[in-house]
């Protein structure tokens, strides 16, 4: 009798199972679906600016997943996003438009800006202004304290603020960018092998002149020395340029200029570049800026 009960509950529990599985048929549309967010006048904008015509998605709402897990991170203000997206297209996009061409922008220049609000910092207190990520995507951070840059200098103080803290960053990742699509000569990391460091740049600025890098940053790797030279190249004028190497001494101005002249050839052979007409091109777009000539507001299409 017990043996039989056993029986009946058993075929009762499949049947009940077998009438489950048939009532509860997996349904072929998905149930995550992204967030419906209606676009705004600053979407409409960058759709316009950057979306249509380079295929660009300058992302300014926070995403957790397109930030650093690694570091604490905040959104970018709205406000703030809209001035950096009209410096990344005036001083960055329209720049290389005007020294490469518009098929050079669309095929090169990375198709992701992510913006977050605060800079991000080593553990060594440097203040990480940017990543380049696979030649696609260029995280850009401190966002929320590019009004006050405005509002506190002008002249030649707010384009070094500009320039050193922003745009800088820009060229400097783009040049990786270019740089993971076509290598430079390994000639390069061997004019100062042995000078490289990780970390630790505590020397004054004379003294990594001295040893033949154009920044601190240079210091850490042969890439980054070679993004360096490029982006503080083209984004200073001549006078800064003569003013650095001056300083380097003898020994430091020729490893610096051994290593630029490899700089210019590379712009030159795998792009098409002049490196000094870059230079004027993107010093007379800092003047606009500067100077108030250009909306960094405007959101008209």
């Amino acid at each position: 009798m017990k043996k039989k009960n056993i029986f009946i509950a058993f075929f009762a529990a499949a049947s009940l199972l077998t009438i489950s599985c048939a009532e509860n048929k997996l349904s072929p549309d998905s149930v995550i679906a992204a967030p419906n967010v209606e676009k705004n006048a600053f979407d409409l904008w960058l759709d316009y600016n950057f979306l249509k015509p380079y295929n660009i998605d300058f992302h300014y709402r926070y995403d957790l997943n397109e930030s650093d897990m690694t570091e604490m991170t905040i959104p970018a203000d709205y406000d703030a996003s809209i001035i950096y997206a009209h410096l990344v297209q005036y001083l960055c996009v329209d720049t290389y438009n005007e020294v490469a061409g518009v098929d050079f922008t669309k095929a090169y220049f990375p198709k992701m800006f992510f913006l977050i609000g605060e800079w991000e910092y080593d553990n060594n207190g440097n203040i990480k202004l940017g990543t380049a990520e696979g030649g696609k995507k260029i995280m850009l951070s401190g966002v929320n304290l590019l009004p006050g840059k405005f509002a506190q200098y002008s002249g030649s103080s707010l384009r070094e603020q500009l320039s050193n803290y922003y745009i800088k960053t820009i060229h400097h990742e783009f040049t990786h960018i270019l740089n993971q699509t076509k290598g430079y000569p390994e000639s390069f990391k061997e004019i100062t092998p042995a000078a490289y460091m990780a970390d630790s740049w505590s020397d004054s600025d004379s003294k990594y002149r001295q040893r033949g890098f154009i920044s601190k940053y240079s210091q850490k790797e042969d890439r980054e020395d070679f993004a360096e030279l490029l982006s503080e190249y083209i984004t200073h004028n001549e006078t800064w340029w003569q003013g650095q190497l001056s300083s380097a001494g003898s020994e430091g101005q020729k490893l610096i200029l051994a290593k630029f002249s490899i700089v210019r050839s590379y712009m030159s052979s795998s792009w098409g570049i002049d490196v000094d007409e870059l230079r004027d091109i993107v010093n007379r777009r800092f003047d606009d800026v500067v100077d108030g000539r250009v909306n960094l507001t405007d959101l008209s299409i």
